[in-house]
Order: structure tokens, then sequence, then C-alpha cells
């Protein structure tokens, strides 16, 4: 023990001599950059022209199968989304074996099998190797496409636009491809209802039949096994896979950047925040000179935590929870820099201004030491971690062999990270990113942030959700004279009652389902007046998820069996009740209520009115139709966990009367970052409850 404990304390005191000879004021010179050896991966090739890669690695007793047909990007037209629906319906079974037997084969193998409609992937254990590669090369070459599957797949598609359909993500992501590439680009064309409908069975067999095929095809293998049985099982299995006639695909140019920047809006009256995102195509390739000093400029700019953006936008400012920069590579001179948030609406105008500034502020000033420094650190970092993975290698020499890079790309990478300089990174940002080119495409609600936006000076042209171009949308109409918010809230308690009738309801419970996340969902909301309140929600496999409950004292909330006490300021906002119904409580607490105009929901006109909420920077935005008087939308601003405002919306619709009293069938609630769509099962009033029910 004596001998351990002089050891600690020789230690220790070199430990004091080495630091002493350090000059802490200085910073201690980067060590020489590691040397990066790469095994190369084993190569053949069949002679229907598959090239295959092989990386064999015996840790564990786990192999991979990775199929890439090298296609150029493919035009669809007006039959946008008949490569989606291909590649859903690959992979399940083969003109000899039916879908259930070949899933059931895989699921008992232990193995993984998924296909698109570019390719393939397989994992098993090495044992099972001969048969995975078998049933893959059976179901990429014998397919089992049927028309019951097509109609199937095809209307899951439908359906998924459907539930879109309100959702600014989603515009976003259409509407911004398609104005840089243009629709008629295979980058910029999307997938609509319409476009789906033109397709039908025999398009799905004609494409498969023009583009799945071994004539430009990749196969990499990588884990537990040897040169000589991977030759065999791809001679075996995929040798026999026939070539097609040769496609000559022709890719149209992509858009030209715009002349001058410019914002082009969509509106969303749904929207709770805007989607930003500032975006200038680029002509930019792996292969580029350039090309690891852009990787550390987007680093920099836009691509991390500590970046310039998102230290402004989020840290600085909380405009959002995250800014992120981008930018992509292609080939086939089609890609793009992108630059953007998702922003609260009152603070859009902001946002794109503060944008603006951190790019050109890359442009123009020579980046800080620090954050040079700690670039290069994670672009060094990550791709000594990625080379852990055996899977790494393989992907390194396909992407050698399809970018046509130099052989030493790779065992040079981090050397030529570490050259870059504060000049290259200003360099790079002037050639490749151009908000004087740029399109600054927003998606949000024009009433509230169309003024501002209009404030900045920037140019605004107006597009629908389908890159259509329009003229400026009116946001909102005059309200009638002398009209005030209490006249609305009496039309709407006539609209689904009267006021005796629901003064004379002492409780209410409704019962809700909804289907999240593949389960059935249920929600028992229990009210008695004048505020006790008790919310359950339980889905079949698990029982009850969540429960908040409030018995005019005190409350808590539950989730997933943790118990916490309910939070004071949602205890005093609950005692300030004086009805189970909301509108009546805004009556009695006399809130401060501001009726504000006349907007569309869903293209009916609904009044709008504002209602200051229990804090200076809550409030609560309630929409009523116009021509029947109902509630259909209700936006309520709150601070979030972390301190920021969130916006969360609920939507109402299809109103049914239960004894008397109208109540909305269905609700749209925000849950999990989610929408969930609420259908009301029953309605019960007056049903004897006591504060037990609350407990």
């Amino acid at each position: 023990m004596k001998t351990k404990i002089s050891a600690f304390i020789v230690l220790f005191l070199m430990a004091v001599g080495v630091n002493a000879q350090i000059d802490r004021s200085k910073q201690p010179e980067p060590g020489p950059a590691s040397k990066i050896i790469l095994k190369k991966p084993g190569e053949f090739k069949l002679k229907n022209g598959i090239e295959v890669l092989v990386v064999e690695n015996h840790k564990l007793p786990r192999v991979s199968y990775s199929l890439r047909i090298d296609n150029k990007p493919i035009v669809e037209g007006n039959k946008a989304g008949v490569s989606s629906i291909l590649g859903a319906m690959l992979g399940n079974g083969t003109t000899s074996i039916s879908k259930d037997e070949f899933n059931d084969e895989i699921d008992f193998l232990g193995a993984r099998l998924s296909f698109g409609a570019q390719g393939g992937f397989a994992s098993s254990l090495s044992k099972y190797s001969d048969r995975i590669v078998e049933l893959m090369a059976d179901a990429a070459i014998n397919p089992l496409l049927t028309k019951e599957e097509f109609e199937k797949e095809k209307e899951k598609l439908i359906e998924g636009l459907k539930s879109e359909e309100k959702s600014v993500d989603a515009v976003a992501g259409r509407v911004g491809p398609a104005l840089s590439y243009g629709v008629k680009h295979p980058r910029g064309e999307f997938v609509t209802e319409e476009t789906l409908n033109n397709i039908e069975f025999g398009d799905v067999l004609a494409f498969y039949e023009k583009y799945f095929n071994p004539n430009n095809a990749y196969l990499v293998v990588v884990g537990d096994v040897k040169m000589s049985d991977v030759k065999r099982q791809m001679k075996k299995y995929f040798g026999k896979w026939e070539k097609s006639a040769g496609v000559d695909i022709t890719i149209p140019q992509p858009m030209p950047n715009a002349q001058y920047t410019q914002i082009n809006f969509v509106d969303m009256p749904n929207a709770v925040q805007s989607s930003i995102s500032l975006t200038n195509n680029v002509d930019f390739k792996m292969k580029d000179e350039d090309y690891h000093a852009v990787l550390i400029a987007n680093k920099i700019l836009g691509g991390g935590f500590g970046s310039y953006l998102n230290m402004n936008l989020r840290e600085e400012h909380g405009y959002t929870y995250g800014a992120r920069s981008y930018i992509g590579t292609s080939r086939y001179n089609a890609s793009r820099f992108t630059a953007g948030a998702s922003v609260r609406n009152m603070v859009t105008d902001s946002a794109v201004v503060e944008t603006l500034k951190e790019i050109n502020r890359i442009k123009t000033e020579p980046v800080d030491t620090d954050d040079l420094a700690n670039a290069k650190a994670k672009y060094v970092g990550d791709f000594i971690l990625d080379l852990e993975s055996p899977r790494t290698i393989a992907n390194y020499a396909l992407n050698i062999k399809l970018n046509d890079l130099p052989e030493d790309f790779y065992s040079t990478y981090l050397k030529k990270i570490n050259a870059v300089t504060k000049d290259d990174v200003m360099r790079v940002a002037n050639k490749h990113f151009k908000p004087q080119n740029a399109r600054i495409v927003v998606v949000g609600k024009g009433s509230e942030v169309i003024e501002n936006l209009e404030k900045t000076g920037i140019p605004i042209m107006y597009y629908d959700k389908y890159a259509n171009k329009t003229e400026k949308p009116v946001f909102s109409k005059p309200l009638p004279e002398g009209l005030t918010a209490n006249d609305v809230l009496g039309n709407y308690i006539k609209a689904i009652g009267g006021m005796e009738k629901l003064e004379s309801v002492n409780t209410i419970v409704t019962e809700m389902g909804a289907n999240f996340q593949g389960q059935s969902m249920t929600t028992v909301l229990k009210q008695m007046s004048p505020n006790l309140m008790s919310n359950e929600v339980s889905m079949a496999a698990m029982g009850t998820v969540f429960k908040q409950a409030f018995d005019g004292e005190k409350g808590y909330m539950m989730q997933m069996g943790q118990k916490q006490d309910m939070p004071e300021e949602m205890i005093n906002s609950m005692k300030s009740k004086k009805s189970i119904f909301k509108e009546l409580n805004y009556l009695a607490n006399k809130k401060e209520m501001v009726l504000k105009a006349i907007e569309p929901v869903d293209g009916k006109d609904a009044y709008v009115i504002e209602m200051k909420g229990d804090t200076e920077e809550s409030k609560t935005v309630v929409y009523f139709d116009v021509a029947s008087g109902l509630k259909v939308k209700e936006s309520e601003t709150v601070k979030g966990p972390g301190g920021q405002l969130m916006t969360q919306e609920t939507t109402y619709g299809d109103y049914k009367e239960f004894d008397g009293v109208k109540f909305p069938q269905k609700m749209s609630v925000p849950m999990a970052g989610m929408k969930i769509e609420l259908t009301t099962n029953s309605v019960k009033l007056n049903e004897p409850l006591t504060k037990k029910d609350f407990e």
C-alpha cells in the first residue's frame, strides 16, 4: 500500500513540474494533423455491370449489403410520385414468395431488408448471409408488384399529402426547391394529389423496367465475410440480373438565381410560426478545390450550435430554437445554399434582417481565430469518429468513384481541413453565399407579418402553396361599424345554446378519441362548476399516459407515472375561472379584449378577438366564424420551459348538439410536436360528479 501511495506522490509531483513549465498565456500550437491510413476495399465487377465493394470486418458476426442504382436525377412530370410508389412496393415479396411469407422469414432471421426506388439495404447475422443475399436479389430482380399493393400505397401517399395541407414546414419544403430549380427540374418538381391520380399501375411497372436495373449499380458489402464468399454470392444471386436498354436522361438546367434580393412570401393563415429560408443556387462539387474551405465557412456561419446564425437568432435575440445554414453538393449543377430558421410571427422581419446581417458579416469580416479553430476541431473529431465504422470506409470508396475524386481525397482530408485560412473562408463565402441574388422564402401568416416585412425595404413577391405566382392576398377585411368583442362573444354563446342554458350546466364529461403514433388514444375531460377539472389521456397498450387535475384549491400533473404539483401561476389562473365555459370566463373576468379584424380561416371569414393572458407576454387569440358565430380556432401564446415564447393552436369544427348545447365533434390539438385530430365520442351534461373525481 505504501508503494502505491509513493507512486501517486511521484506522479503528482511530475504533473506539477510539467505544468510549471507551460506558459499558459499563450495558446498551444496545434499538433500535426493525424495521418489517415484507409484500408482500400476489395472490388470486383459482375458481367452485368454491378460493381461490388467489400470491406471485411470480423469484430462482430454481422454483415450488411447496400445496393445503389446511380441513375441521374429523373423528371417524373405530371406523374410525380411514381418512384415513391415503386419504392414503397419493393421489398414486399417476390413472384415466388408471398408478402407475408417474405416478411415472416426476414423477421425469423432477425434481419433487416428495405428498398427504395434507387436501391436497397439488407443486414443480418453473417451465418444467414447467403439467405439474406438470396432474398434481397430475388426482391430486386423478381419483385411482387400487384395492383392491390399499388392502390394501397397510392392512397397512403394521398392521405399523407392531405395531412400536410396545413403544415408550414411541408409547404416551405415544397416551394423553396420549386422556386430555386423550377417545377420542371427533378429537384424542383413535387408530388400532388393530381399527379398521384395520374399514375396507373402500368406506370409503376414501366418505371421499374426502365430505371431499376443493374446498368449503373453498386453493391457495398460490409462485415464478417470473406471476399471469396461474397464473389460466389454475388455471381450466384445478383449475376442473373439482366441489363436493360440504356436510357439517356436529360437534366434540364435549374432556374437562374434571383436578379436581386427578394422575399418570396407564401401566406398560411393558420401559421403560428414563420419558416424563413434564404437560398441561392450553387455549382458546388466534392471535387472542387474549395470543398474543405466551404465546409468550414458554412460551419462557422450556421453549421452548429455556436455558429453566427444560432448565436444571434437563438442566443442573443430568442427568436427561434435553432438557426442553421446548409450548402449541398451535386454532380449535376443542382445544389443550393440555404440559411434560416422557424421563428415567431412577431419577429419574422427582424429574423430576416439578422440573417442577412450574419451572412454579410462572414463575407466582409475575417472570422475570429477561435471560431476557425473550433470549426476545424469539430470536423476533425467527427471524421475520426466516423472512421470507427467499417461502413464509412466503403462509403468513402464509393464517394471517390461517384464523384470523380482523387484517390487520396480522404487520406488528406484532415490536412486540407486544417489548412483552411481566414482568407479562404471569406473568399468562398463571397463565391457561394449570395444574399444579393437570393430568394428569401417566407411561409407564414401574412396578416401578422407582412406589414413589418414591407418595412425592411426588400421587394416582396407572393406565391401560393404550390409555387404559383399570385397577387398580394387580402389579409383582413374592415369590421362592421360599432361591432365589439362582447357582441361576437354574445353571438357565439347564443349559437351554442344561449346564456340561460350554459348557466344551467354544472358538470360536463367529454370523451374523445384519436390515433397517436399508430395507437388508439382516449381523452376523458371532466369539469365541474366553477373551476374543477380533470383531464386523463390513456393509450390502449400503455394505460394512463397523462393526467391533469385541479380540485378548486390545488392541482397536479402526471406524465408516464411522474407526478408534480401544478405551478402556482397555473393554480391562480384556475382559481380565477367563474365558469366551465371559456367564453363565459372571458366575460366574467373582464379580460382586456380587442376585436382586431376579419380574417380568413380555411377559406371562410372569421372575427378575430385578442385577449391578454395572465402574464404580460401571454395572450390568446380566438377566431369566430362570421356566418355561424361558432368558434373555429384558438391560438395561445405562453412562455415555454426555456423561457421562450411558444404558440399553441387548436382548431374546432363539425359542431353537434348534446342535450341542448353544441360542442365541436372535431378538434385538432398540439401534442409532442404533432397535430392530433380528436373526435368527440360523447358529451354528458350535469352528471353527478363530486370533488373526489378531481383528486
